[in-house]
């Protein structure tokens, strides 16, 4: 089966899996196509697929990850010692974990197509992911109550998918409002000592850190990035002999690279090799 193939019959089977739009218009192109079939992710309850569906929907985004350009975390040099900047899609990282901002109900966003980073990640990775998360959080419903959700700065493993990437480490950042609060800062700081605990323990080499929070969080992204570099470099620091051998900071606006380029000295070095890796 060709990737075009696939697309098709993926676009029919989560149509025929969507009660509200099993009758939507299948654009012509491939774009429309493509939009459409994560628009139909996006919006669909954690529940299971048919095998056959599922194995080639996991065959079409393997292959996507391929055609979007899977990048090694060793060709990304290390600013200084342990840490890295790289700017792009961080779906494209085959990293031991990737960090994704989620909210508190912990299975990625609902909204089609949109640009947050929850949704690109479940969107790359698959349906796999939310069913999987849900799992996890009814484990913790069936521990803590109905109500529960997952609390600021206390991250969760899970498998990467359809990633490149081992894992993902989901954590919910602090929303700011109306104004940025000590208590703020100190849950940011929280959430990188925390994944790094977390990927520590979990025998990772290395670990991509998202810019938590500076989206529909509002956390202003100039002091997001100042709690970054120093918390990251302190537990570097405090932890010497940890597996974990280099941190990136993973970047998709040019004002949050220019923001980590001067935090960590690299605005005036030729920085081709790492800093637009695409």
């Amino acid at each position: 089966m060709t990737q075009e193939e696939r697309l098709d019959y993926l676009v029919e089977a989560f149509k025929a899996d969507s009660i509200e739009y099993s009758d939507i218009k299948t654009p012509d192109d491939t774009d429309g196509k493509r939009r459409l079939l994560r628009s139909l992710m996006n919006i669909r309850m954690p529940k299971k697929l048919p095998a056959e569906v599922l194995a080639i929907q996991d065959e079409y985004l393997q292959e996507r990850a391929r055609e979007k350009g899977i990048v090694e975390i060793s060709d990304i040099p290390e600013v200084c010692k342990g840490i890295a900047i790289w700017q792009g899609d961080i779906t494209r990282l085959a990293a031991d974990a990737i960090v994704n901002a989620a909210n508190s109900q912990m299975l990625g966003c609902f909204v089609p197509m949109h640009t947050c980073i929850d949704n690109v990640i479940h969107s790359q990775s698959g349906i796999e992911l939310r069913e999987y998360m849900h799992q996890q959080m009814e484990k913790m419903k069936q521990k803590y109550g109905r109500d529960y959700e997952q609390p600021t700065a206390v991250p969760m493993l899970s498998p990467a998918f359809n990633l490149p990437a081992k894992h993902v480490i989901h954590v919910v950042g602090p929303i700011v409002s109306p104004y940025l609060t000590q208590t703020h800062k100190d849950q940011l700081a929280q959430c990188y000592l925390a994944c790094l605990d977390l990927a520590a323990s979990n025998e990772c080499d290395n670990i991509a850190f998202c810019c938590i929070s500076t989206g529909v969080f509002m956390f202003p992204p100039q002091k997001a990035a100042e709690i970054a570099v120093a918390t990251v470099k302190q537990w570097l620091d405090e932890h010497p002999d940890s597996c974990m051998k280099k941190v990136i900071f993973n970047v998709f606006k040019d004002s949050d690279m220019e923001i980590y380029e001067k935090l960590l000295g690299t605005a005036d070095r030729d920085a081709r090799g790492f800093k637009r890796i695409r």
